[in-house]
């Protein structure tokens, strides 16, 4: 059975791993981080009053598509998933953090945290791939399920049409901050939208499944992002936390602790083709740059691939 490289551990990296996996493909996933998450990452922090969680990428997810209801039912049966009311009735959050969903998805396959790919190279119809500490296997096929503007530079190299498109598909980004607080916060909602800086605010503490302290999830809007995007995490912190208080109503708010994060291609706005895929050098593409910017759309174009290589596999056998 051929074997694949697939560049990046999201949801849309672990969906394609999925299809081909379930054919005899043999599959192993490359991601840079440390662990399975991608925009549904969560982060834990340490506090005085208990160990704090934080949603810091996807707030949650919605369902449209048949088959990812079909996915998002097994995860509820599987207590992975629970509905999320208060963002709005379709919504969906993993359990008993958003990362959830993911972990039980890279736990059903092999895959090499901490490995960050930097190119790849080809070699007699193989793909090897290149990166520090990165070993010399090569693959008969190779996905990039990696954000348009990291998956452009490495498919100029052998596809230009490929590129092309990826370079047109550009993000948002946005500054997200996580605050836990030794008290409840004077709002009486659990989310503030579309508030001075602030796109959105959630009390993560108060969604289903979730426990610790008081804990919020605060992300700028794309333009102040934009605007903000090479200040450093220390600048950064204390603008949110003033954007909070002031959604508040309080001149001043204290977090036992706290942690920003830079994310430089959040919001996709999506190119509506689902995959990229090159039968002749098998070398794809999926992500939500394809689709949309929704989680939803991440999970579909990572299974319109599979589906794309599977059937050129059966064509040519």
């Amino acid at each position: 059975m051929p074997s694949v490289a697939i560049i990046g551990a999201g949801i849309a990296g672990l969906s394609c791993a999925d299809v081909l996996a379930a054919e005899g493909w043999q599959v192993t996933l490359f991601d840079k981080g440390r662990k399975a998450g991608g925009r549904m990452a969560s982060r834990r922090l340490e506090t005085l009053h208990g160990e704090a969680s934080f949603d810091f990428g996807a707030q949650y997810f919605t369902v449209r598509d048949p088959r990812f209801a079909a996915e998002v039912a097994r995860w509820a049966a599987s207590g992975l998933a629970v509905r999320w009311p208060d963002a709005r009735d379709d919504a969906w959050i993993g359990v008993p953090a958003m990362n959830a969903v993911v972990r039980a998805m890279a736990a059903a396959h092999t895959v090499r945290f901490s490995h960050h790919v930097s190119g790849l190279a080809r070699e007699d119809q193989h793909w090897r791939l290149l990166g520090e500490g990165l070993p010399g296997e090569r693959f008969d096929a190779a996905v990039l399920a990696l954000p348009a503007e990291q998956a452009a530079p490495i498919l100029t190299l052998h596809d230009f049409e490929l590129a092309r498109t990826a370079l047109f598909a550009r993000s948002q980004p946005c500054w997200s901050g996580m605050f836990a607080f030794g008290e409840p916060l004077p709002l009486a909602a659990d989310i503030v939208r579309d508030h001075g800086i602030l796109a959105w605010a959630a009390r993560d503490s108060a969604k289903p499944g979730r426990s610790g302290p008081e804990s919020w999830v605060v992300q700028a809007t794309p333009q102040w992002s934009a605007a903000n995007l090479e200040r450093s995490p220390d600048e950064i912190a204390p603008l949110l936390l003033t954007a909070l208080a002031e959604a508040a109503g309080t001149l001043r708010l204290a977090p036992l602790a706290h942690s920003v994060h830079r994310w430089r291609y959040a919001l996709s706005a999506g190119t509506g083709l689902g995959c990229l895929w090159n039968e002749a050098q098998r070398i794809g593409a999926c992500g939500d740059w394809l689709l949309g910017p929704r989680v939803e759309c991440a999970w579909v174009s990572g299974r319109m691939l599979a589906e794309r290589m599977l059937s050129g596999a059966r064509a040519a056998a």
